[in-house]
C-alpha cells in the first residue's frame, strides 16, 4: 500500500487515508491498519476487513474535499456502526486525513527509511482542543526528529515516547494534556512505528526447522537457521529462511548479542535436542537481558536432563523459568508442520497473553491486550 501512496504523492495528487488508531474489544484489525482512497476513487487496503470500509471510503472522499482531518469512532453501540455493519463487538477509532506533498512533505524520506528497514516513527496529533494542532506530526528516528506538534514541551514528551514505541515496534495512540503534559488529557497522538522485522533464530538444521522457518516467515519474522554442521545447514534445505549460518550455536548467539542484533522482540527456537549443542546455547540464551521467547525441543526426559545440566552450569531457577520446554502448545502435533504450528501458537500466546484454550469454550473478549 505504501507504493501506491508514494506514487500518488510523487505525482502531486491528494489521497484520503484512514488509519485505525485505537481499538477495543474484538476489533477486526489492529492499530495501524490503513485504507487509501486515491484520486481515481480507487480503494487500497482495509481498516476492518470489510465491516466499515464503505463508511471510511465516503469519509475519506469528504476529507479530501474539505481538507480537514476527522477522527471517527465506529462501535456496535453506535447508530453509524450498526448501519455500516460493525457487528463483531469491537470498537474502532479511525483517523481520516488528506495526504499530499504540502501536508506531508517528509513522506518520501519516510518511505525510503521503511524500504531500507531503518527504524522510523510517525507521530500524528489525531485529537486536540485546538483544531489547528490536529494533523501536525513529528518524524522520529533513533537519533533525529523533524517537524513540530506545536510546542517544545509536547515535542519533547512525544519524541521520548515515540522512541520507546519504536524500540518495541509497537504502534499505539498516546494521551497527553493539551501542551504535552504527561498526566493530562485532551491531546491524542498516534505513533506509527516502523521498525525492522523481529528476528526468529532457529537452532538445529533438522526437518522440523524447515517448517518452523516457514511459519516464522509467514508471521513476519526475519528467520535465521543456525547449525554447526555444514552438510545440513544449507540454503537449499531452508528456502524460507532469510539466512542460513554455519556456526556453533552458542558462539553465534553471543556474537549477535554483542553486535546489538538481539532485542526484546527476538524469538529463539532451540531444536537440536543434543546436549553438546543446546546446553551451551541455552546458557547464553537464558541469560540474555532482553528476548521475547526461548523454546527448546525434546522429550520430557530430555527436558529433565537438560535442566539438570543447566543447573550444574550455574543457571538459577529464575533464569530457567524463562525456558519454554518442551517447546510449543499441547495441540497433539506430530508432523514437522504441525509442530511448527504448535511452536508458533506458543509464541503468539506469550506475546499477547492468551490462555491457549479453545475460544468456543470461553466467555469474554477474543483478543487480549499486549502484556
Amino acid at each position: 500500500m505504501l507504493s501506491e501512496l508514494l506514487s500518488w504523492w510523487e505525482a502531486g495528487e491528494t489521497v484520503g487515508m484512514g488509519t485505525v488508531v485505537a481499538t477495543w474489544k474484538s476489533a477486526p484489525r489492529p492499530a495501524g491498519a490503513s485504507m487509501l482512497v486515491g484520486p481515481d476513487d480507487s480503494a487500497v487496503g482495509s481498516v476492518s476487513g470489510g465491516c466499515v470500509e464503505g463508511a471510511v471510503y465516503e469519509l475519506s472522499q469528504s476529507v479530501v474535499a474539505s481538507g480537514t482531518p476527522v477522527l471517527q469512532r465506529y462501535g456496535v453501540s453506535d447508530v453509524v456502526a450498526e448501519s455500516v455493519g460493525l457487528t463483531c463487538g469491537g470498537i474502532l477509532d479511525v483517523y481520516v486525513e488528506p495526504i499530499d506533498r504540502d501536508r506531508f512533505p517528509q513522506l518520501g524520506e519516510v518511505a525510503a527509511d521503511i524500504a531500507a528497514e531503518r527504524p522510523v516513527a510517525i507521530a500524528t496529533v489525531v485529537e486536540h482542543p485546538d483544531p489547528a494542532w490536529v494533523g501536525r506530526r513529528l518524524i522520529v528516528r533513533p537519533d533525529t526528529v523533524t517537524g513540530s506538534l506545536g510546542s517544545a514541551r509536547a515535542d519533547s514528551a512525544v519524541t521520548d515516547d515515540a522512541r520507546g514505541q519504536l524500540a518495541g515496534g509497537h504502534s499505539e495512540t498516546l494521551t497527553y494534556g493539551p501542551d504535552g503534559e504527561r498526566r493530562g488529557e485532551g491531546m491524542r497522538v498516534f505513533v506509527a512505528a516502523f521498525a525492522p522485522r523481529p528476528r526468529m533464530i532457529v537452532f538445529g538444521a533438522i526437518d522440523f526447522a524447515a517448517a518452523v522457518a516457514e511459519i516464522g516467515t509467514f508471521l513476519g519474522y526475519a528467520v535465521t537457521v543456525c547449525d554447526a554442521r555444514p552438510i545440513f545447514a544449507t540454503a537449499s534445505r531452508f528456502p524460507a529462511a532469510e539466512d542460513v549460518v554455519v556456526s556453533w550455536p552458542h558462539r553465534y548467539l553471543a556474537a549477535e548479542q554483542e553486535a546489538g542484533r538481539i532485542d526484546e522482540r527476538t524469538v529463539l527456537c532451540v531444536l537440536t535436542h543434543d546436549p553438546k549443542f543446546d546446553v551451551p546455547l541455552l546458557e547464553v540464551a537464558l541469560r540474555l537481558p532482553t528476548v521475547a521467547y526461548v523454546g527448546a525441543m525434546g522429550s520430557r526426559r530430555t527436558h529433565d536432563d537438560r535442566l539438570a545440566r543447566l543447573r550444574e552450569a550455574g543457571l538459577t531457577d529464575r533464569e530457567l523459568a524463562r525456558l519454554a520446554s518442551p517447546i510449543g502448545l499441547d495441540l497433539g502435533a506430530r508432523t514437522p508442520q504441525e509442530t511448527a504450528v504448535s511452536i508458533a501458537a506458543e509464541i503468539i500466546q506469550l506475546q499477547w497473553g492468551g490462555g491457549g484454550s479453545r475460544l468456543g469454550g470461553l466467555d469474554g473478549p477474543i483478543h487480549h491486550d499486549r502484556r
